[in-house]
């Protein structure tokens, strides 16, 4: 079955709600581990909104399993990225005044600045991914510059308010990841999915991995964490 992600980001959103050190998005970190996740995610944003540095240090040093950095391609963001050392680092696209990142990198547009930035992951053995829509062009424009992982932004399939409109939204992510897929490449996703909506994409042949954070955050406020995560793998396992 596919494996499961768990992003702290919004632990860390309710923390600083109060600009205090409650809740913790470490401990947050350690229960997901426990609860039997996969990797840990994390977005060090360029404002600092959530996620801090301290934090992105703290789970390099404390966390067992796979830790996965989103991150932006700023200078800054990469030189912190290089000297942390995660197992991956997933490039996405930021703007300062959005809510939450609101669809794919462009790599098309960016490949120049992308090959570089990868190059400097690759010399480190950290894993770059890329998250983009879904998109063949995309796609073939991370394989040109050595790009062996992708994860498909599921924004749109999980906003669509019909079952025509998700039907189509799905269909364009399975032919995406069937197609990256066949070339090789590793192919993960999310992006609103949550305990309604994951199962068909799960179901998609041969995709590594799931990474999923607002809906289990949400979820532990009444169940827990613990088992927040565990009803997610539940679901994923079927």
């Amino acid at each position: 079955m596919p494996k499961l992600g768990v992003n702290i980001d919004h632990v860390a959103t309710l923390r600083q709600a109060r600009g205090g050190v409650e809740p913790g998005a470490i401990e947050a970190a350690l229960i997901c581990e426990k609860a039997g996740c996969d990797s840990i995610v994390a977005h060090l944003r360029e404002d600092r909104r959530h996620i801090n540095d301290s934090d992105v240090i703290e789970l390099r040093r404390r966390i067992n399993i796979r830790f996965n950095l989103e991150m932006s391609i700023n200078p800054e963001i990469v030189a912190i990225a290089l000297k942390l050392g995660p197992d991956q680092v997933t490039l996405v696209p930021e703007k300062r005044r959005e809510l939450t990142t609101e669809g794919g990198l462009n790599v098309i547009k960016f490949e120049k600045k992308l090959a570089k930035v990868t190059a400097l992951f690759n010399e480190k053995d950290i894993d770059v991914s890329v998250f983009i829509g879904p998109d063949k062009k995309e796609i073939r424009s991370a394989i040109y510059i050595g790009i062996g992982i992708i994860e498909i932004h599921t924004g749109e399939y999980s906003l669509a308010k019909d079952k025509k409109s998700m039907s189509k939204e799905f269909k364009k992510i399975e032919d995406s990841a069937e197609y990256a897929m066949s070339k090789g490449i590793i192919v993960n996703a999310g992006h609103g999915l949550n305990y309604m909506n994951v199962k068909p994409i799960a179901n998609i042949k041969g995709i590594n991995e799931l990474n999923i954070g607002h809906s289990i955050i949400s979820r532990a406020v009444f169940t827990g964490l613990y088992k927040a995560v565990r009803d997610m793998q539940a679901l994923i396992s079927e």
